[in-house]
């Protein structure tokens, strides 16, 4: 939104500078993204009055004008601008002026006459992207007066970025009362009364869908001059704002919407019939938009505005070009309308547009603007281009499902979320300022939103809203007073910080993904398509967070950064017969080297085991007995893939990545894992486990297993056996070989042991090693290696 500082002058008072102003702003939530003057630096540029036109006597397309610009006698200047007529105003720039670009205006004389100026077109002042001949001039500005004092060029833009709760301030009355608020200043809104109607004309009027256009107005519009001139002091509005200026009766429309952020469209009225419809669009129909140089097919997702026989407009987007006002419309049908937010969310997207418009209706304009805008647009349009008007023809009301619900506001809530008591005085200014209802209550206020402020439901909405105007930074910087102990992190950030501590870093990727990649690494699901993705790259939802950290880890590989190990915690969304799941996961990936290369030796690479002993570690709290068992996964590599179990249960995967996709995209070798994040984040707080004041005995052994045994299965087996005196089992050595049949390998295990009340004896070992050996043997055959 670009704020003209003059323009919100007419508003309320401003005596705040430019900078200071867009700092409130800021600070207030609403972005300054730049600040420019609203013309560009010249002198010497004047208001000039053509008193007499003659023809240049060497050169057929030039004239030699005489020109008063305040100076005794009028000046004579040589101009070649088509328009150019005695009795015009035009501004002229005198010897010694300087145009933009530091262009100095020096005494000449054009094919042998002498040239005291230039007379000058908008382009030249910087005003106009082009100009067909000179800028033309009210007819009662006085000549000699600087243009810049003239025309009020010495203004201030604000470009302000607005978030997309903040519609209301789409137009110069929203911005107004927010600075209202914000400086505790008063507002000076101007009233326009309904113009006097003077035709009996009307048109018919109908809504096939209430909920998405709950109030509809038309008004026509005869005798009405579409080659009259836009004043001045619209068009310089108009350009301030960013908007070109076009015909007069499409800038009073532009200006209608600007001024109070309630978008009108203007339809000829001999080309669109007795009859206007709201209706939803009909398979097969089609709309040539304005411009005629785009054909969009419309769908029965869009909402139109038809006439008997076909569509005329897509609705609170763009008019179409079959029914557009052009030089020689003499009657016009004004639209003013509300629509619903939700019917429209998306549509201008949907065919690759975005308006003015579509903007604002999206994220929903005030319904009770439409009797307002309608009366400010009858009112300039009868003033610029005359005519008559009729009566409003108009279907359905305001919808008073927004802002008639009552928000309670407790004082205790305002100190409890702000950290400061507010005065019940500035309380009801603030909340009354931005156009709120306010009523006292036992515990505080009820108060009533306004229409226009379609993001305040809550009572912490209207909190936010106390901050805001309030100041943030008048806000005390006190810390929380704790309501409990102070515990060691624990659950996510537990695992965040352990993460990092190993060298890992977390990312942050989009829940949306390409169909292609989803298809990639979850061949066997089908994701959730978007209606209306923003790109083809993000068109479904993500069925897990590994191709987010595989994208990753090819950027950075692609910048020679090798050694990654990235982590995200985050929602995969899988379809399923009862709607859609979102699982919270917490995915990681490795890569590179394990360590930097030193004196020692070469660094090793990271491998399969590294990010099976990171998953050990996040997993060493849950609630159960972790394992591991060799399962095939589509995205992962056959041989270095696993299953991660949880007493049995399937809580995630590990393994490194197939090498069809390392190539599919562009990365080098990693690894991956991820896991059930409700699994590992609550699992229970390690609990303390006393020492034992005696030593601990080591006892090896070598045992000889079909090589079909996986080493967990035999640790397991082990654990099962819950012996009291085996306080841990340590595989250190895995050999197939000499001495071995190719189908046997030897698995060397470190039993220790420990009692809590005594040294360990001989027979105690004993003991503990002949039930191992025992029990091995039973489950697997297992035999001591000679």
């Amino acid at each position: 939104m670009r704020i003209s500082v003059q323009w919100l002058q007419e508003w309320l008072q401003i005596d705040e500078t430019p900078e200071a102003l867009g700092h409130r702003l800021t600070m207030a939530g609403l972005e300054l993204d730049a600040l420019e003057p609203a013309a560009p630096a010249f002198s010497g540029v004047r208001v000039g009055h053509v008193v007499a036109v003659e023809p240049h006597p060497d050169a057929d397309r030039l004239r030699v004008c005489r020109v008063e610009a305040g100076e005794a006698e009028p000046l004579t200047i040589v101009c070649g601008a088509p328009n150019v007529h005695q009795g015009m105003r035009a501004p002229v720039a005198v010897i010694g002026a300087v145009l933009p670009g530091d262009f100095r205006i020096k005494r000449s004389k054009l094919r042998g006459v002498a040239s005291e100026g230039m007379l000058c077109s908008a382009r030249e002042l910087g005003l106009a992207e082009d100009a067909a001949g000179l800028m033309a001039l009210p007819e009662g500005l006085e000549a000699g007066v600087d243009l810049r004092e003239a025309l009020g060029l010495d203004d201030t833009i604000l470009e302000v970025d607005l978030t997309p709760n903040r519609a209301d301030c789409l137009g110069m009355r929203g911005i107004a009362r927010e600075c209202s608020a914000l400086l505790d200043r008063a507002l000076h809104a101007p009233e326009w009364p309904e113009p006097k109607v003077s035709l009996g004309a009307r048109i018919a009027v109908e809504s096939g869908d209430a909920a998405a256009c709950p109030l509809y107005g038309a008004r026509v519009f005869e005798g009405l001059d579409a080659k009259a001139a836009t004043p001045l002091w619209m068009t310089e509005r108009l350009r301030r704002a960013g908007v070109r200026p076009l015909s007069a009766i499409v800038d009073v429309t532009n200006y209608v919407m600007l001024e109070l952020g309630q978008p009108l469209h203007a339809f000829d009225a001999d080309r669109i019939g007795d009859q206007i419809q709201v209706r939803w669009a009909k398979e097969g129909e089609s709309l040539t938009l304005l411009g005629g140089d785009q054909t969009v097919k419309l769908s029965p997702q869009d909402l139109v505005i038809a006439g008997a026989e076909r569509p005329l407009a897509l609705a609170g987007v763009m008019g179409g070009a079959d029914s557009a006002v052009s030089d020689t419309t003499t009657r016009v049908v004004l639209e003013c309308a509300h629509f619903a937010p939700r019917a429209l969310a998306g549509r201008a997207r949907a065919h690759g547009l975005h308006t003015d418009a579509s903007h604002r209706f999206e994220r929903g304009v005030d319904p009770t603007l439409v009797a307002q805008a309608m009366a400010r647009a009858t009112q300039l349009l009868l003033e610029i281009c005359g005519g008559r008007c009729g009566p409003v023809a108009q279907v359905g009301e305001s919808p008073a499902t927004h802002g008639e619900q009552a928000i309670g506001l407790r004082s205790e809530r305002i100190q409890r979320l702000l950290g400061v008591s507010l005065e019940a005085p500035e309380v009801e200014r603030i909340l009354q300022a931005l156009d709120c209802r306010v009523e006292r209550a036992a515990d505080g206020w009820t108060v009533h939103a306004p229409r226009a402020r379609f993001d305040l439901e809550r009572e912490e909405d209207l909190v936010e809203e106390l901050a805001r105007v309030h100041g943030y930074d008048a806000l005390p910087q006190t810390l929380p007073k704790p309501v409990a102990p102070a515990l060691p992190a624990t659950g996510l950030r537990s695992l965040r910080t352990g993460l990092s501590r190993q060298g890992f870093h977390e990312v942050i990727s989009f829940s949306f993904i390409a169909r292609e990649a989803a298809s990639a690494f979850y061949p066997d699901v089908e994701p959730l398509a978007l209606a209306n993705p923003i790109s083809s790259d993000l068109a479904v939802m993500r069925p897990g967070l590994w191709p987010g950290l595989v994208t990753t880890a090819a950027y950075n590989q692609a910048r020679q950064q090798s050694d990654l190990r990235l982590f995200e915690h985050g929602l995969r969304f899988v379809p399923d017969a009862s709607g859609l799941r979102q699982e919270p996961r917490l995915a990681g990936l490795l890569g590179g080297r394990a360590s930097l290369e030193n004196w020692e030796g070469e660094a090793r690479r990271l491998d399969f085991f590294d990010a099976k002993g990171v998953v050990e570690g996040l997993c060493k709290r849950v609630d159960g007995t972790l394992g591991f068992r060799m399962e095939r996964h589509p995205a992962l590599h056959d041989g270095q893939s696993a299953r991660v179990l949880v007493d049995g249960a399937a809580v995630g995967w590990v393994g490194r990545l197939h090498p069809a996709l390392c190539e599919r995209f562009d990365v080098e070798p990693v690894f991956l894992f991820d896991l059930d994040a409700a699994a590992v984040i609550h699992a229970p707080v390690a609990q303390f486990t006393p020492l034992s004041a005696y030593p601990s005995i080591r006892r090896d052994l070598a045992l000889v297993v079909a090589d079909t045994v996986a080493a967990g299965d035999v640790l397991a087996a082990i654990d099962e056996l819950d012996l009291e005196l085996l306080q841990d089992v340590r595989l250190f050595d895995v050999y197939q070989g000499k001495g071995l049949n190719p189908d046997e390998k030897s698995l060397a295990l470190g039993l220790i042991l420990r009692a809590f009340d005594r040294t360990l004896g001989e027979q105690d070992v004993a003991g503990v090693t002949d039930s191992v050996v025992q029990h091995l043997q039973a489950q697997f055959n297992a035999t001591l290696r000679q």
